[in-house]
């Protein structure tokens, strides 16, 4: 029953980013639910890996990549081009806090007058972990279409 909570409290707070900045990007309304939905669902599915032990960077990049469906098979009922829901829906799992403490350690790093070894490691750590993550949510999100508009056969 905590899951089933867990992952409405998560979705209902992945959709209203989702609408927001479909919103911002001037996305008709009547595809607004729609960008909410694949956020609320990319964001849930990345949940409920992490919570079984997949490391982030592997989830989020499966998580994109379900996104990357979802809005392929949007774009195919509404006839809308699937950027307009995927860059919408992406946006909840781009890594905030990691680039946040990775700045913050960088910026302590710069005003100390010695290196202090906890500070590089935190630096470093949140950084390679900022870069995976938005790697992955770039290749995640660009696989499904890449497979999908396929014009000449795979093998």
């Amino acid at each position: 029953m905590s899951l089933l909570l867990l992952l409405l409290n998560d979705a209902f707070f992945a959709a209203i980013p989702a609408i927001g900045f479909a919103m911002l990007f001037n996305v008709p309304k009547r595809f607004l639910i729609f960008c909410a939905i694949a956020g609320a669902i990319g964001h849930c599915a990345r949940t409920v890996m992490l919570r079984y032990g997949l490391p982030i960077e592997w989830a989020t990049f499966v998580a994109a990549a379900l996104i990357g469906v979802i809005t392929i098979a949007f774009a195919k009922r509404h006839l809308a081009p699937p950027l307009l829901y995927a860059v919408a829906a992406i946006i909840p799992m781009i890594p905030g806090s990691y680039a946040f403490n990775t700045v913050i350690a960088i910026v302590k790093l710069t005003a100390s007058h010695s290196l202090q070894p906890e500070l590089l490691n935190s630096a470093v750590t949140n950084g390679l972990k900022t870069i995976f993550i938005l790697g992955a949510l770039s290749v995640g999100l660009a696989m499904p279409a890449l497979v999908y508009y396929r014009t000449r056969p795979i093998i």
